[in-house]
């Protein structure tokens, strides 16, 4: 399964980059391609090496202004014209969508790929990767979104919220039928 993952190119500490690492290896090990922004930096390095060393095929969606910054090393690497195209083409390589930490670039990333899911334009599943309790008030927010009619179907529907990677991993397989 080929699985877009948005998520920091920062360098962040233990409490992110250790289950970020072991759901790399659970993707590799399980013979998965990942797709991602391409970067050569922070946690979007750990997870490229992660999913390497164990086995995975890497494929990168590169911007112009920051392919300078993008892995070598790659199965595939792509460079995009913008942003919008960037996420395009990450949505269009991908069967499914992992959203892991991140900051205001990882937040547009993951509300566009809910937005074109609402309106029907991808049914892939999507599941946000709560490390460490990240996006507990995003998830509060989400349900309060659904409780009060903002939402034209069930949350259960748009996305998954998962505690860690083989949870995450264990609901991407499930609705891919690999399970």
């Amino acid at each position: 399964m080929n699985i877009c993952v948005f998520l920091s190119a920062a360098d962040l500490d233990d409490r992110y980059t250790g289950p970020a690492r072991e759901f790399a290896e659970l993707l590799g090990r399980g013979g998965h391609t990942l797709v991602w922004g391409g970067s050569e930096s922070g946690l979007m390095k750990v997870v490229a090496d992660g999913v390497q060393e164990s086995g995975g095929r890497l494929v990168g969606v590169s911007v112009d202004f920051l392919a300078a910054k993008a892995r070598t090393n790659a199965d595939e690497m792509v460079i995009a014209k913008d942003l919008a195209e960037r996420k395009a083409l990450l949505l269009e390589k991908s069967d499914a969508v992992v959203i892991m930490v991140g900051g205001t670039g990882t937040l547009d990333e993951a509300t566009e790929i809910l937005e074109l899911k609402k309106h029907g334009k991808h049914t892939k599943p999507v599941v946000l990767l709560n490390t460490a309790g990240f996006y507990d008030g995003l998830h509060q927010q989400f349900r309060r979104m659904e409780d009060e009619g903002f939402l034209p179907l069930p949350l259960t529907e748009l996305v998954f919220f998962a505690e860690d990677g083989v949870g995450a991993l264990a609901h991407l397989e499930e609705s891919a039928g690999l399970q």
